[in-house]
């Protein structure tokens, strides 16, 4: 199941990363509104992402039964400046990262995937779970761009 989640990331990536490219770099560092990330922040915001469960599926895997911290996604935008950052750096990093990331859940055993995951104080989740939520969640933000 998890090679599904991988095929699935390098699709996205080879569709949205094209688009993003064309979107000129001064529309993407523009707020719809004062209390919305840009596009630099969205897609900086998915990295952010693409970081964190990066550390939990491999520490899911070589350790089992794990806990991370919660994540505190305006704090780490705010934090990173994203929107000062290189729109053509931050696609890049993005499409990247997540090739990296499918190649990753492709190789992990099947026996890795019902390792517990707990993330900041929410129930514990299983790593397949985990992994399939982190696609939605993608494509979630991928659709508000």
């Amino acid at each position: 199941m998890a090679t599904v989640h991988g095929e699935k990331i390098r699709g996205l990536v080879g569709r949205e990363a094209g688009r993003l490219r064309m979107i000129p770099a001064q529309d993407a560092a523009r707020r719809p509104s004062a209390d919305a990330w840009s596009k630099r922040e969205i897609v900086g915001h998915l990295i952010d992402s693409a970081s964190n469960n990066h550390q939990r599926f491999v520490r899911a895997v070589v350790s089992g039964d794990v806990s991370f911290p919660a994540y505190t996604q305006n704090d780490w935008v705010r934090a990173q400046r994203y929107s000062e950052e290189s729109w053509d750096l931050l696609v890049d990093l993005w499409s990247a990262f997540n090739l990296h990331l499918s190649h990753l859940i492709d190789r992990i055993p099947e026996e890795s995937l019902s390792a517990p995951c707990r993330i900041g104080e929410k129930p514990p989740i299983l790593l397949e779970a985990l992994i399939a939520d982190y696609v939605r969640h993608m494509e979630h933000h991928l659709g508000q761009l």
